[in-house]
Parts: C-alpha cells; structure tokens; sequence
C-alpha cells in the first residue's frame, strides 16, 4: 500500500460511513413506517417479509457504525477513557451476561483470579471487546462443552499483565503454554465486533492473539492488558 493511500484511507473509510448511512436510514424509516400503519394494515405475510426486511436493515445500520467505529479509531479521532477499573471483574460481568450457545448445550465459566487487575481503561469499550470475544468462541461449538474464562496476572516483558485466555476446559493451560500466532479476527456472524475488539485491546497497550497451534487456534483467544500495579 502507498503512502497517498494509507494517508486516504481514513478519508475513504469516512465517505463510505456517510453514502452507506443516508439510504440505510431511509431504507429502515419507510420500514418502520408500514410496521406502523394503520390505515393499509398489512397481512400477515407481508407483515413477516416487512419485519425481516427491518430486522436485516437495522443489522445494516450496526455495521455501518461499526465502521464508522473503525475508521475513527484508525484516525486517532476517539480518544478511549482511562477510568479506574479492575479487569478480572469486568471480565466476570460480562461473561454473566453471555448465553449464546446455551441452547446447544454449550457454556460458559469463569475461572481464576476473581480480582486483583487494576488498570486505567475505557470500561464500556473492553466490556464489548470482551463480549465479541466470548460469542466468537462459543458460536462455533457445534455440542455440549464448557468454555472457560481463565484469569490470572502474569509479566510479559517486563510489565505485569492481565492474562484472559479463553478455550475448552482441557485446553486452557495449552492455550496459553502455545506460541502466540495472529488474531483471527475474520469471523462470519460477528459483523466487525472483532477488528474492533483488536483495536480496542491495542489502544490499551495490550495484545490479543490465538495461540500457534492448529488445534487450538480457531477454538481459543488470549488477552493481555497491561496493568497500573
């Protein structure tokens, strides 16, 4: 990539923010409007068609603004909060407030440290971060399992760290013995919660990687975010 691109590209990604947002948001209001009507009451097949169409718009609409998300922290344009938090906790509120693969019998634990990683952080940006990261994991098991959220302090270079690994029960330690290989943050279903969430644990000073390992790379996430002591 050039230079004049890299240069643009904040610029492109801003454009395409604002030509997608204007007929998506048309798009939905019209939508929203025959949801509404009274007086042409819809039936009940076009009443199902209509809220589908509304239900893939408004997806639309979250995309786009996942990119807006993007290309703003790309840019330097969003400056992330640096509130006084402890990750352990976070982790363990937002892992409560996950149930997405209950119905097949897939779930998720907590294990670890249950505090005791203080650090400055955007609270609300980690919590999402972390909430893409535990539904990637467990969207992909097709059958009964337990995924943990594993919590612990550990130094990386020097600087003690907050370590989450995320994987199957009997793969945790694994995960986290295992080199660290590039984020696979390509994953169908997730919209751009991913990149996002990389974005936001490097805007922290972190990292995020899946661990080196055929066996364990698709199935299994690690974090590590610096902390203030």
């Amino acid at each position: 990539m050039t230079t004049s691109s890299v240069q643009g590209y904040p610029q492109l990604l801003s454009l395409a923010v604002h030509e997608f947002r204007t007929p998506a948001s048309v798009v939905g209001g019209y939508l929203r409007m025959l949801q509404r009507d009274t007086e042409q009451p819809l039936s009940d097949r076009q009443r199902k068609m209509v809220d589908e169409a509304e239900k893939s718009c408004a997806r639309l609409v979250a995309l786009i603004a996942e990119l807006s998300e993007i290309g703003k922290l790309d840019a330097g344009m969003i400056a992330l909060a640096r509130q006084p938090l402890d990750v352990f906790e976070l982790v363990a509120e937002v892992a409560e407030r996950v149930h997405e693969a209950k119905d097949r019998d897939v779930h998720l634990a907590l294990d670890g440290d249950a505090a005791g990683a203080p650090m400055a952080g955007d609270a609300g940006r980690l919590g999402s971060t972390f909430d893409a990261i535990f539904r990637a994991i467990l969207r992909e098991k097709a059958g009964p399992s337990t995924v943990v959220v594993h919590r612990r302090r550990a130094p990386i270079d020097g600087q003690t760290c907050a370590i989450v690994v995320v994987a199957e029960r009997e793969s945790v330690q694994a995960a986290y013995d295992a080199p660290s290989g590039a984020f696979d943050d390509k994953r169908g279903g997730l919209g751009l919660a991913l990149p996002l969430a990389r974005r936001v644990v490097e805007g922290h000073g972190g990292r995020i990687w899946s661990p080196a390992a055929p066996d364990l790379a698709r199935g299994s996430i690690v974090v590590a975010l610096p902390l203030t002591e």
